[in-house]
């Protein structure tokens, strides 16, 4: 194998590894709050449209509202989530209640479309697998057993086996 194989074989690797590779999630340009802003109660929110779009404006929060196209919005504990340190609001913009995790979380509990039941119920499923192996203790101490009395029926014999 020539050294140019060998070339074109960790081109080939670095092409497949960088395919692999997911892109991380980045906010549009200056629309992060930053430190001083954070202070300040500004927050991000993701407004969705009826048409399915959807865009990042910066807004800030008084009196726990905040104010978009001239609603006030709420921006209460429950609504504001934190992404890697942002404050986010998601806002439909055909409701001015913003989305909010906690009920949303609740809601899918009350309609079963939950997954945390499955994970939980998977976790169990894989536990009694496990747990159910046929066990050999009871073998092994047999084995044992016999090399012992092997060993002393040698011994006692003098080695003639």
């Amino acid at each position: 194998m020539g050294i140019q194989d060998e070339l074109k074989e960790i081109k080939e690797l670095v092409k497949r590894q960088e395919e692999g590779k997911e892109k991380k999630f980045k906010y549009p340009f200056g629309k992060k709050v930053g430190k001083a802003q954070r202070k300040k109660n500004f927050i991000t929110v993701l407004k969705l449209n009826e048409n399915g779009s959807c865009e990042f404006v910066k807004r800030q929060i008084k009196d726990q509202v905040f104010w978009e196209e001239g609603i006030p919005r709420l921006a209460a504990a429950g609504y504001v989530m934190q992404d890697r340190g942002n404050p986010l609001v998601i806002l439909p913009s055909w409701s001015v209640e913003p989305f909010s995790p906690v009920d949303n979380f609740k809601q899918s509990l009350i309609n079963g479309s939950n997954s945390r039941g499955y994970q939980v119920l998977l976790a169990n499923m894989e536990g009694e697998a496990i747990k159910n192996k046929p066990s050999v203790g009871w073998l092994k101490w047999v084995g044992i057993l016999g090399l012992l009395g092997i060993v002393i029926y040698a011994i006692m014999t003098g080695g003639g086996i």
